[in-house]
């Protein structure tokens, strides 16, 4: 059965861009597109209902592509911490940082999991978010690592969102692996991944390299594992230092790098050779009042593509909107508006490797959008917090929350 789209405009963001259509319709077709254009040349046709959409400026579903939504506990104390001038060294000796959300993440439910993240992925859901990427990596052991990739499983069972799990056992070294990043990895790769993957819980696998975590050795080793699995791969590169991590995540012919902030023109390089997209995390440099900017203009000159997202963390991007985050984008990284949606849209499609499916309008794709009642397009970036009034479509029904 087909249902009109009527009185609308649409960003198509096809080619990275608005692509807009002025005066337009669309028809969709169960859960897809089947026909998008100007009213004036919408097909004769028997429709099975017909939606005014009330002069609405319509985009795709926004995709939030990087995020760690399912954790344990919280570390707002431990912010406050820092306000008040103790070091993030001095918090982590104590036993704060990521091992206390690893401690709270494996003393936690299933179900207790599931309820808090829930509540996580409900703000970003409002705020316009259809498809999402959910990283493990806060259990680091398999018991605790399957508990987490199974809520974000139940997440997509339970949310009318299009949800993918990333695996990302090597974030950090478990305490019972302490000065055995090498055995860890290797664990990872021979016993972790495998039984993860078997079990049906696994559409990528991500890792940490810096020197605070795994080596680029390491990670190659583990991205050697993820191809034997025909895993696509993703990688946290560059955040603190210049390892080289976006080459080899290039060189494996990865989806993302991610965090970017210290990143060579030789990785941009081969980034753009590949084809892997630059994710920009601007909720975690501004957390960490981060001063070493992304190489913005080389990523531009070389035609790397930028996507946005929250990096929803307890520790450094406790972000519970998407489009502050694209605020942020442009304020902080001087993207234009357009540039900003296509981040969140087209370019975070293909992050996920979900570029035939989501991420622009077009016939054929998945009937995923926002019916904005706004003027244009870029009020979606201008806009500082606040509820946007909209329409959430996905897979083309309308959905309330």
């Amino acid at each position: 059965m087909k249902k009109l789209w009527k009185n609308c405009h649409i960003a198509t963001m096809q080619n990275g861009q608005y692509s807009s259509i002025e005066h337009a319709a669309m028809v969709t077709s169960g859960q897809h597109i089947h026909w998008i254009g100007t009213f004036e040349d919408l097909p004769a046709d028997a429709y099975s209902e017909t939606v005014d959409l009330n002069g609405a400026w319509v985009t795709p579903g926004l995709i939030d592509c990087h995020t760690h939504s399912v954790f344990g506990g919280n570390r707002s104390v431990e912010f406050e911490k820092r306000l008040q001038g103790v070091s993030y060294a001095e918090i982590a000796a104590s036993g704060g940082g990521i091992a206390s959300t690893v401690r709270a993440t494996r003393e936690a439910s299933e179900q207790e999991l599931l309820a808090s993240a829930l509540k996580r992925v409900r703000c970003l859901l409002k705020d316009g978010v259809t498809t999402i990427e959910i990283k493990s990596g806060y259990g680091l052991d398999y018991a605790n690592e399957r508990k987490m990739l199974r809520v974000i499983r139940q997440i997509a069972e339970t949310l009318p969102m299009t949800v993918r799990s990333t695996c990302l056992a090597a974030h950090a070294l478990p305490p019972e692996y302490k000065d055995q990043s090498d055995a860890y990895i290797e664990h990872i790769c021979n016993e972790m991944l495998p039984k993860l993957h078997q079990e049906g819980l696994v559409d990528a696998v991500d890792a940490f390299c810096e020197y605070l975590a795994f080596s680029p050795a390491q990670v190659e080793h583990l991205f050697k594992t993820a191809q034997s699995l025909n895993l696509p791969i993703k990688l946290h590169a560059e955040q603190l230092s210049a390892l080289g991590g976006s080459s080899l995540a290039a060189r494996y012919q990865a989806l993302s790098a991610d965090h970017l902030e210290f990143m060579t023109e030789d990785d941009v390089k081969a980034m753009a050779a590949a084809g892997t997209v630059a994710v920009l995390l601007p909720g975690a440099f501004y957390f960490l009042r981060e001063t070493k900017y992304p190489p913005l203009d080389s990523l531009h000159q070389h035609g790397v593509r930028i996507a946005l997202s929250s990096d929803l963390n307890p520790g450094t991007s406790p972000a519970l909107s998407l489009r502050l985050m694209m605020n942020m984008g442009s304020t902080l990284f001087r993207l234009t508006p357009e540039q900003t949606l296509a981040g969140v849209t087209t370019h975070a499609a293909h992050a996920l490797g979900l570029q035939e499916t989501h991420g622009t309008l077009e016939t054929g794709k998945v009937a995923d959008f926002i019916a904005w009642e706004i003027e244009h397009p870029s009020e979606i970036v201008y806009w500082l917090g606040g509820d946007l009034p909209k329409r959430i479509i996905q897979h083309g029904n309308e959905i309330s929350i």
